[in-house]
Formats: C-alpha cells, sequence, structure tokens
C-alpha cells in the first residue's frame, strides 16, 4: 500500500472508532458485498437481537407463519446473531434445520408430533423398497420390513457389506437417493432439499434461485426456488424424486429417463403431458391434470405414526374417494370448530378457502380432503398447487361400470385412459 493510500483511509479508520466508541453500529463487512450499515432486528419470539439482515437484505420470509419478524434467523438456523461477517455470522449455522438429524431440535421445538410421523414414515425409511429387494436377492423371507435408510424403532439401519450379492451393494449405492435423508444429485431435475423441506421448499428443475437474498447466487444451481415454506407444492417438486426412471432389476442400478427436455423447453402443458407419467404408463386425464397432492393426503405422504411394510399399505385414498361408487356419492363431512388441523392447513395454503361450516369429502379413514368442497349441489376440487377448479364427476346415475371392489388405478384405465398424443386446446 502506499503512503497516499495510507493517508486516504487514515480518516475513515478514525471514524470506525469514533463511531464505535460512541455505541454505533458499524458497516458490515463482507466479503463480495459492498460496504453497508448495520441492520438489526430483535425478533418477537426470542427477543434478542440479530443482524443477518445486514447481509441477507430482500430475503424471503419462511412463509406467512414463519415471519422473519417473529423468527428472525437464529432461532431455525443457529449462527452469531450478533457478528456482522460472513465467517464468524455463520459459526455453528445449520443451513437445513428441516433435515431429519437436527429436525428434532428445530422444526420439532414447535411440531414434535409432525417431526416424529415423518421421521416413520416410507418417504423417510424407504423400507418397503428395502424389504423387496432384500427378499428379490434371497437376504430375508418376505417382504417385512427390517431395515431402513436409518434406524428406527425396529427398523436396523440398512447397511451392505461386500459379502452382499452385487445388486444389492449397486441398490445402496444408487438407488437410494430418493429418501429424506439422502442429499439429491446435483444435476438437473434431481434438485431437492431433505427432510421437511424436501416436499415443502420448492426447486426450479435447473436449481437455481429466483429470490431477492443478494448473497444467494441466481447462476450456481443447488438453491431453492426462493427462501419460503409451502402447502402448494407441485408435481414438478414432487418428481425431483419420482418419475425420474426405473430401477434394472437384474443388476438394482438406476436407469434415469433419456426422453426429458431441458428444463427450460416446452409450455407448461406440453411439460406436464410429457413427463408427468413415464411414457410405459396409462393414466386418466384426472391424473396428470391435478397435481399430486390433490389425491394424496399429508397422512400418506408425511405418515401416521405407523412403520408400514410397503406403500399400498399406507395409501388409502380411491377413485371411489371422490367420484363415488354406482349405489353411493362420495362421502361427506361438515367441518366444525374442533377442525383446527384441516383448517390451518387450508388457511396456510395460498389457494383453498375453508370455513367452518363448509361441508368437504371425507376418505376412508376419516379425515377431511378439505379442497374438495360441495357447492350447491356439486362436488368442487380447488386445486391445491394452483387454485384452478374442477367439478368432480360422479359415478352414481352414469353409465361407469366400475365395480365397488375394483379401485386400483389399473381398473379405471381399461374405459380412461388418456392418449397424450391427442392434441389439447
Amino acid at each position: 500500500m502506499t503512503t497516499n493510500s495510507r493517508r486516504a483511509i487514515r480518516p475513515f479508520l478514525i471514524l470506525l472508532l469514533i463511531l464505535a466508541g460512541l455505541g454505533i453500529a458499524l458497516p458490515a463487512l463482507t466479503p463480495g458485498l459492498p460496504l453497508r450499515a448495520v441492520v438489526e432486528i430483535v425478533p418477537t419470539n426470542t427477543n434478542r437481537p440479530e443482524r443477518c439482515l445486514t447481509c441477507h437484505a430482500g430475503i424471503e420470509d419462511m412463509s406467512t407463519s414463519h415471519p422473519t419478524a417473529a423468527f428472525g434467523c437464529v432461532s431455525c438456523h443457529g449462527g452469531l446473531p450478533l457478528a456482522t461477517t460472513a465467517d464468524q455470522a455463520h459459526a455453528g449455522m445449520v443451513v437445513n434445520p428441516a433435515a431429519l438429524d437436527v429436525a428434532q431440535r428445530y422444526c420439532g421445538s414447535c411440531h414434535p408430533a409432525q417431526v416424529i410421523v415423518v421421521q416413520r414414515s416410507l418417504q423417510a425409511t424407504y423400507a418397503g423398497a428395502i424389504g423387496h429387494v432384500r427378499r428379490a436377492f434371497g437376504l430375508q423371507p418376505d417382504d417385512t420390513a427390517r431395515f431402513g435408510a436409518a434406524a428406527v424403532d425396529h427398523l436396523q439401519a440398512f447397511t451392505v457389506s461386500q459379502a452382499d450379492p452385487a445388486p444389492i451393494q449397486h441398490f445402496a449405492a444408487n438407488c437410494l437417493t430418493c429418501h429424506l435423508h439422502s442429499a439429491a444429485p446435483a444435476q438437473d431435475y434431481f434438485y431437492r432439499s431433505e427432510g421437511c423441506a424436501a416436499c415443502h421448499v420448492l426447486y426450479a428443475n435447473d436449481g437455481l434461485y429466483r429470490g431477492g437474498d443478494p448473497t444467494i447466487s441466481q447462476d450456481a444451481p443447488g438453491h431453492p426456488l426462493r427462501h419460503e415454506f409451502t402447502l402448494a407444492i407441485p408435481y414438478t417438486q414432487c418428481n425431483h424424486c419420482h418419475n425420474r426412471g426405473n430401477y434394472d432389476l437384474r443388476t438394482m442400478t438406476f436407469l434415469q429417463r433419456d426422453d426429458l427436455p431441458a428444463p427450460g423447453d416446452l409450455t407448461e402443458r406440453g411439460r406436464r403431458l410429457h413427463e408427468y407419467y413415464q411414457p410405459i404408463g396409462q393414466f386418466t386425464l384426472c391424473e396428470w391434470e391435478l397435481d399430486c397432492i390433490d389425491c394424496h393426503t399429508s397422512r400418506e405422504i408425511m405418515g401416521d405414526g405407523v412403520l408400514y411394510d410397503n406403500r399400498a399399505a399406507a395409501s388409502y385414498i380411491q377413485c371411489r374417494t371422490c367420484h363415488g361408487t354406482l349405489d353411493s356419492p362420495p362421502a361427506g363431512m361438515v367441518i366444525t370448530e374442533t377442525d383446527v388441523a384441516d383448517l390451518t392447513r387450508a388457511e396456510l395454503n395460498p389457494y383453498v378457502d375453508l370455513a367452518v361450516g363448509d361441508t368437504v369429502i371425507a376418505t376412508e379413514r376419516g379425515d377431511a380432503f378439505w379442497h374438495v368442497r360441495q357447492e350447491g349441489g356439486e362436488w368442487v376440487l380447488t386445486g391445491k398447487a394452483d387454485g384452478v377448479r374442477y367439478v368432480v364427476p360422479l359415478v352414481m346415475g352414469s353409465t361407469c361400470e366400475q365395480q365397488p371392489d375394483q379401485q386400483a388405478s389399473h381398473y379405471c384405465h381399461e374405459c380412461h385412459a388418456y392418449d397424450r398424443e391427442t392434441p389439447q386446446p
């Protein structure tokens, strides 16, 4: 540094010392960002000051139920709240407090029951698939779930050794990347988070951030779409794990689909037709027109606390849940003030309106399909992910030949298979 440079910077340093002596917050010096004044907030839930927004100005509230003004950043992410440099502020920080190895400490402080059921769900344990594969290669006598991606209750942690058959080793190495404990492959279509955030924090297919935090690169993939939780989860988020390919049943390696276009190609409707279900599959119109969460309940996806041996035992929504049978319409239930969980879910969803006194469809297990409401003698479904409204056609009074005990999708496909090649408006 030259003499002139030292003389130029000396008054600035003296000013900083004077400001510090007077108790005035100093500007933050964060590598890669311009000099900025310290921003300090005092979250109402903690009543402890923190300065994270000095650098993360413009970051999104995590959700309407998790506003920064109430929760701040440190109560969920840890770190040093009064530090104003990245290295100091991020010391001890947890990037994803919803990851299942730390979720009980963070998410579980407010949502203990939800964390427990998620940890026991098939999404987290992958127990059904592990049991099927172990049986197929002679390592256990039946499909009973004995192992999980992580140990929970009677499930042991699934591990492999060199003594195991090669397909079992391939399965562990290549096919266990889509349960909630695992990190996603760093490639287009696969980007996602872990734990609770694997579903509730949306990622674009290209893995790029499109939010307002200046510290998060919008050019480097591997970041969520925005710093937000949501209950409006589109099929594209589910597809970061599901519908990406299939196992080779002889070698148990994972074969990715080779028919997917680049993430930016195709219109939304064209993309949905192209990638929603794999080319070999049949599906009905509602199976591609709706989003996954329009048919699958939170109990099916997040779990209900039961350690199921397979997916079929965990799933219970059937075609007749919404469409009824030849002899009876769908079952209904009236929302009362005691249905707090359903009212809360609807309130947090940006598209669904639900009020005490509304009649909604009741599932086979007695919980509310709270986005399918009776209106003027019709059942109307509001899409949880996009707000599109559909009048639900009923089997009763139609010419449908459905049998009440034939609820698997392949029965409906016999008459209602949708031709994705047919041009649509």
